[in-house]
C-alpha cells in the first residue's frame, strides 16, 4: 500500500510538470491498452504530431513547432499516462496474489477492491480532463483538471490509511481500524478547499496575475478585480484574479486547521505526526509565496505541488493516530 502511494505521489509531481509545460494534450487519443508502446518510428512520431496540430492548443500557441519540441511535451504526459497504468496494473497484482494466497486480512478485501474501481475512474476522469481541451478550448478545463487532482489525491489517502491500519494489525494482532474523527475530517476539509483553489489557480494560469505578495500590486485586492457579471459563483470558480486571492488567504485558514489537527495528535501522544504537521505546512507557505514572487519558475511551483501531497499524507497520518486512540 505504502509503495502504490509512492506511486501515486510521483504521479502527482508529474502531473504538476504536464500542466506547467502544457504538455497534457500532447496525446490527443485515449489508449488504454495500446498507448502503453509510444511511437517507435519516424512514421510514428510524425502520425502522433499530426494528431496534435489538429487541436486549437497548438493553432493558437505552437504553429511552426519542430518534431522535436513535440517529442519535449509528449514525454511527460507519456510519463503521465504510464505511471497511471504502472500503479492499475501493480494493485491489480497484488489484489489476486493476496487473494490467491488468502492473505488479505477479512474486511479489508472489499477496501481494496474499491480503491483499484477509484483508479480505474481516475483513468476515465483523466481522459474526460485531457478531452475539454481538444476541441474549442486550448487548454483543459480548470475544473475537471481539479477534480483528477483531487481524485489522486483521495486514492493517495485511502491507501496510505489503510497501510496504517494494516501496520497497527500486524503489530497488535487485533482488528482496530481507526475512525475519522471530527478535528482531522474538518482539518483535511479545510486542506482539500486549498488543493482545490491550488488546482484552480495552475488551471487558470491566475499564479501569474500578481508577482507580489501579500497585496495584489499595490492593494489588498486589486480594484475592478470582481466581475460582477460573472456572479459569485463565476468569480470564485472562473476569475483568475479572485482564484488567487482566495488562494493566497485560505492558506492561513487550512493552516490553522492543520494545528488544530497537530494539537489533538499531540494529546493522544503523538510526536512525528505533528513535526511532520508544522514543519511541512511552514515549508508549503514558503514555497507558495516563492512561486508567487518568482513569476511560477517550474521547479518551485512543483515543489509546492509535491508538498501539498506531503502535508495531505502527514494530516493522514495524524488524522489515524487520534482514530485509533
Amino acid at each position: 500500500m505504502l509503495f502504490l502511494a509512492a506511486f501515486v505521489f510521483a504521479i502527482v509531481v508529474v502531473g504538476g510538470i504536464t500542466r506547467l509545460t502544457e504538455s497534457g494534450l500532447s496525446i490527443t487519443e485515449w489508449k488504454p491498452i495500446h498507448g502503453i508502446v509510444p511511437p517507435l518510428t519516424e512514421a510514428d512520431w510524425q502520425a502522433e504530431f499530426e494528431g496534435y496540430k489538429q487541436i486549437p492548443q497548438y493553432t493558437a500557441f505552437n504553429t511552426g513547432m519542430t518534431l522535436e519540441g513535440f517529442k519535449a511535451i509528449y514525454f511527460w504526459e507519456y510519463l503521465h499516462r504510464l505511471l497511471a497504468r504502472t500503479i492499475g496494473t501493480v494493485l491489480l497484482v497484488i489484489l489476486a496474489v493476496a487473494w490467491w494466497k488468502r492473505a488479505i486480512p477479512a474486511g479489508y478485501g472489499r477496501r481494496m477492491v474499491v480503491i483499484f474501481l477509484l483508479g480505474g475512474l481516475q483513468g476515465v476522469i483523466g481522459w474526460w480532463m485531457v478531452y475539454s481541451g481538444l476541441s474549442v478550448r486550448t487548454e483543459v478545463s480548470h475544473i475537471r483538471l481539479a477534480i483528477h487532482l483531487l481524485a489522486a489525491l483521495l486514492i493517495f489517502s485511502a491507501l496510505i490509511w489503510t497501510a496504517l491500519d494494516l501496520f497497527v494489525l500486524a503489530r497488535t494482532g487485533v482488528d482496530a481500524r481507526a475512525r475519522l474523527r471530527w478535528p482531522a475530517g474538518l482539518a483535511i476539509a479545510a486542506l482539500a478547499i486549498q488543493i482545490l483553489f491550488g488546482a484552480f489557480t495552475a488551471g487558470l494560469r491566475a499564479g501569474y496575475a500578481f508577482a507580489s505578495w501579500p497585496r495584489m500590486g499595490e492593494e489588498w485586492f486589486p480594484e475592478g478585480g470582481w466581475q460582477a457579471a460573472l456572479g459569485v459563483i463565476g468569480n470564485v470558480v472562473d476569475n483568475p484574479i479572485v482564484v488567487q486571492f482566495i488562494h493566497r488567504w485560505w492558506a492561513w485558514v487550512a493552516l490553522a486547521a492543520l494545528l488544530f489537527l497537530a494539537r489533538k495528535a499531540k494529546n493522544v501522544g503523538a510526536t512525528g505526526e505533528v513535526i511532520a504537521i508544522a514543519g511541512v505546512a511552514i515549508l508549503q507557505i514558503l514555497l507558495g509565496i516563492a512561486t508567487l514572487l518568482l513569476g511560477v519558475p517550474i521547479v518551485i511551483a512543483v515543489a509546492h505541488q509535491a508538498v501539498a501531497a506531503l502535508l495531505l499524507a502527514a494530516a493522514i497520518a495524524a488524522a489515524h493516530r487520534i482514530g485509533r486512540a
